[in-house]
């Protein structure tokens, strides 16, 4: 396992009129998993090459454990990684496939035996053993890969770039939780890059989000949901992002509209975006109640609690659609109170210092 370190790196391609990644600082835990997380283009396979040597870095240095590894090939780096796709040499049978790496570097047949069958002991495919890859599955044949990047002893980071896209989403729930109970036992540092915040959030110990070549925040699953420093992370974490709308601060106070959501006595004044996730909302049931009027446009049930409907209201607020997740006890056409537990703000996408607000509007 290896401690990862990034400082001031910086990638461009030949030719190219702006850089992919800019000026990233970065440190991963030894024996952690760490996500890369972001949208197409935002630059996480780039990064990934460049942790294992395929692309080089433009300014700025990789060390793994204090090691600078920046000019180092892919073979001195120490490191393995799983594709999209899996790749699998067909002519051998699974056993033969999880032994290559190791026979390709000299350990003995009775070692590689011990140390394939262990690993296939893990990943729960140990009955896999004697089939060749064409008999597979494409769930099994992502573990089959998965094994042959654990079975190194030696291997100092493990990198996945979206190990999952190719796998049916039915399928992806279980690949995940062997993959992450397998890094558990084994202890390997892992990378894993994915667009796909569930995959994300419910993996790693740490989420670093990309945006357009720029590393926006690093950071637990629970703080990125509860706590996003810049505005392009609240937007993009949660199913539906966070709400995001109009604000100023004025008279040291936050507010939307003409409505005071927070005191803000320590906050420059200026206009800002205001920000609450649907779970920070709720509608109160009578409409002589305190907060901010809007209208109930639309109704999605997601589920039942204690016999009642739940799901995601729709509402109109100062001529824009906000999401709230709550008890469906109220009907489309309704205009109630809106009232606020939680708020964030922020001013030029950057989370402003106003604390995080208790008081309802």
């Amino acid at each position: 396992m290896a401690e990862v370190v990034l400082q001031g790196v910086s990638h461009r391609y030949p030719g190219a009129q702006q850089p992919t990644l800019r000026d990233l600082d970065l440190r991963i835990e030894p024996g952690s998993r760490h996500s890369l997380l972001g949208s197409s283009g935002a630059g996480k396979t780039t990064l990934l090459n460049m942790l294992s040597g395929l692309e080089s870095t433009s300014e700025g240095r990789i060390l793994f454990d204090g090691r600078d590894v920046s000019g180092l090939n892919p073979v001195e780096r120490n490191v393995t990684q799983v594709f999209q796709f899996p790749v699998l040499y067909e002519s051998l049978n699974v056993a033969r496939n999880l032994e290559f790496p190791l026979k390709n570097r000299g350990v003995g047949a009775t070692e590689r035996h011990r140390r394939a069958r262990d690993i296939a002991n893990r990943l729960g495919i140990e009955e896999l053993l004697e089939r060749k890859p064409q008999t597979l599955s494409l769930f099994q044949k992502q573990l089959v890969a998965i094994g042959r990047a654990l079975v190194r002893p030696d291997v100092s980071l493990v990198l996945l770039d979206e190990p999952l896209t190719a796998v049916e989403p039915a399928t992806k729930w279980q690949l995940r939780r062997v993959l992450k109970h397998a890094q558990e036992e084994l202890g390997a540092t892992m990378i894993y890059v994915t667009h796909d915040q569930t995959e994300a959030l419910t993996f790693a110990d740490q989420i670093s989000v990309l945006h357009d070549g720029e590393l926006l925040q690093t950071d637990s699953p629970e703080n990125l949901v509860n706590q996003p420093a810049h505005e392009y992370v609240a937007s993009f974490i949660g199913s539906p992002g966070m709400n995001l709308m109009p604000g100023e601060v004025r008279r040291q106070a936050l507010m939307v509209g003409e409505h005071e959501v927070l005191a803000a006595p320590d906050t420059a004044a200026g206009d800002c975006t205001v920000g609450f996730r649907p779970e920070w909302a709720s509608l109160a049931t009578s409409p002589d109640a305190a907060g901010i009027p809007v209208d109930v446009v639309a109704l999605r049930t997601l589920g039942v609690r204690g016999r009642a409907p739940v799901g995601i209201v729709t509402a109109r607020l100062l001529g824009q659609d906000i999401f709230l997740r709550q008890a469906l006890d109220v009907k489309v056409g309704d205009r109630l109170p809106l009232q606020l537990q939680k708020v964030v703000a922020f001013r030029q996408g950057r989370q402003l210092p106003l604390g995080v607000g208790d008081r309802g509007a």
